[in-house]
């Protein structure tokens, strides 16, 4: 960190062993903090009057944010009328006064910070004939993609991180044609999509751990039934309400595993921006394909993070809708015989006829059933569907990519991640490298299930020590890979106090732990 703009007494202490060489503290004037908490560490400490300024600008105290802002924009020299065009239209809503004094009170804050520019070595430039780009975070990004892949049906309960996702299309539902509804529980918003997969809609349930918790029995029905579900959940501490606001990758396994019973599911773990955008349309496809539910596994670091993206970052003529063995009404017409929901193939996969078809009478049950969705305890016909479900897999796995290696091929060290964990490791690699050559690489893991074990034994069967870096408290991704490889992960770097890593981290603990 460079800057920390500091409004309240303990910012300080709490953030200033962030702070670069050289970098700097502005806080506001009023501000009772002790001496002894402003010197050292190479960090200089600005007071301003922040709160004063915005009572002579604004009219009230309350937009020192705004004048530190204006602070921020003139120690960088950044450019101020990005800064006006943000405040005219967040502050439209509530009248020119208010846009009027939150102006004055930035230019008041830029005019203050130019004072402190010459001694401040940390800069922002506009960068001549820039190509345009977007700002986005990874929330946004998942719900471009799941509606460029034809979500036209989205149910949910609010739950942080995951209910943004809610929001962001209930924001755009109108212009796109997409369904939502705002439900009472998280078990009445994964029925609900249940019964819109059903008939058709490509259907989603956006959620964090705990609402997946009540949801749990209704995805074996949707396991039972076949139906094409997508189910998205940024994670965030638990057990139990845990840490709402925070962040961790306690989930995967509880995932993996979720529900009475076995029957085939996909789970997807993007790690940036890019790859929630993919998992969001291509989770529909997945799900439909073979008829399962599909699960995309986020976290609060991703779902929150802004990152600024050039305009083909997100590769819109890549998105690709595949419906699977969805029977068309000209095939519907043509159909003789009995129709069979549940038919016995060779691939698991059977004919799917959406409701309304008189050719197309079934039963859709959450208990076992024959072919045509009767509901049976006949041991040779449980036997049969169960099988049947479960041969999905052979060709679920040719779905799935293996781990991306980043770094040089050969190196004394490979770290493992999955989810967000991608961008500090990727920093921590380079740095690393930069300072001993080939001295470590990573595999990031973003198709969890079915797991790639062919591909990550290929992968990992050369590397001279491997490390997992997880945000939780057991090594989830490490526990996967030896249960479906035998391959042990020599070492752990694990976090689980509510914040993701950073760069600093992973090198302290690797120099620390003498792991390489």
């Amino acid at each position: 960190m460079h800057l920390l703009l500091a409004l309240t007494e303990e910012t300080i202490p709490r953030h200033r062993d962030k702070l670069v060489q050289g970098g700097a503290v502005v806080y506001d004037s009023r501000l009772k903090v002790p001496s002894e908490q402003l010197t050292g560490n190479g960090v200089r400490y600005i007071p301003i009057p922040l709160s004063d300024i915005a009572q002579e600008t604004a009219g009230v105290t309350l937009a020192r944010n705004t004048v530190a802002l204006g602070v921020a924009a003139g120690m960088t020299g950044l450019d101020l009328e990005p800064m006006r065009s943000v405040i005219r239209e967040n502050f439209a809503r509530k009248g020119q006064k208010v846009v009027d004094g939150n102006l004055a009170a930035a230019e008041a804050g830029y005019r203050e910070g130019q004072k402190y520019a010459a001694d401040f070595p940390f800069k922002l430039r506009t960068l001549p004939d820039a190509p345009p780009h977007m700002v986005l975070n990874g929330t946004e990004a998942f719900s471009l993609g799941a509606l460029a892949g034809g979500c036209r049906f989205v149910s949910g309960y609010p739950m942080t991180p995951g209910s943004p996702v809610l929001h962001w299309m209930a924001a755009h539902s109108a212009r796109y044609g997409v369904v939502i509804k705002h439900t009472e529980d998280e078990i009445a918003a994964i029925n609900m999509a249940i019964g819109a997969a059903h008939m058709g809609a490509r259907a989603l349930v956006p959620t964090s751990g705990g609402g997946f918790a009540l949801m749990v029995e209704a995805l074996g029905l949707a396991g039972i039934t076949e139906t094409p579900l997508v189910i998205y959940n940024a994670q965030r501490p638990g057990p139990s309400t845990g840490l709402p606001t925070r962040h961790e990758q306690g989930d995967m396994l509880f995932m993996l595993y979720a529900s009475q019973g076995e029957f085939p599911r996909f789970l997807l773990a993007p790690g940036t921006h890019e790859e929630c955008f993919v998992a969001g349309w291509r989770a529909f496809n997945l799900a439909e394909k073979y008829q399962t539910p599909a699960l995309v596994l986020s976290d609060h670091y991703l779902a929150v993070a802004v990152r600024s993206l050039e305009l083909d970052a997100l590769d819109f003529d890549a998105v690709e809708i595949d419906r699977g063995e969805l029977l068309s009404e000209a095939d519907l017409d043509a159909l003789e015989g009995t129709y069979l929901r549940y038919r016995l193939t060779a691939s698991g996969v059977s004919p799917r006829a959406l409701p309304g078809h008189p050719k197309a009478v079934y039963v859709a049950a959450s208990n076992e059933h024959d072919e045509r969705g009767t509901i049976t305890e006949e041991s040779e016909m449980r036997i049969a569907q169960m099988d049947k479900r479960m041969r999905k897999m052979t060709g679920m796995a040719q779905e799935m990519s293996g781990p991306s290696r980043y770094g040089p091929q050969e190196a004394e060290i490979t770290f493992v991640c999955w989810g967000s964990t991608y961008g500090p490791l990727r920093e921590a690699v380079d740095r690393l490298n930069a300072a001993q050559p080939a001295r470590a690489n990573l595999l990031h893991f973003t198709d969890l299930w079915p797991f790639p074990a062919t591909a990550t034994t290929a992968a990992l069967q050369s590397a001279r020590r491997v490390v997992a870096v997880e945000v939780n408290a057991t090594a989830q991704l490490a526990t996967l890979i030896r249960s479906q490889t035998g391959l042990a992960v020599h070492d752990h770097i694990l976090k689980y106090d509510g914040r993701p890593f950073t760069p600093e981290y992973i090198i302290g603990e690797y120099l620390l732990n003498n792991l390489g």
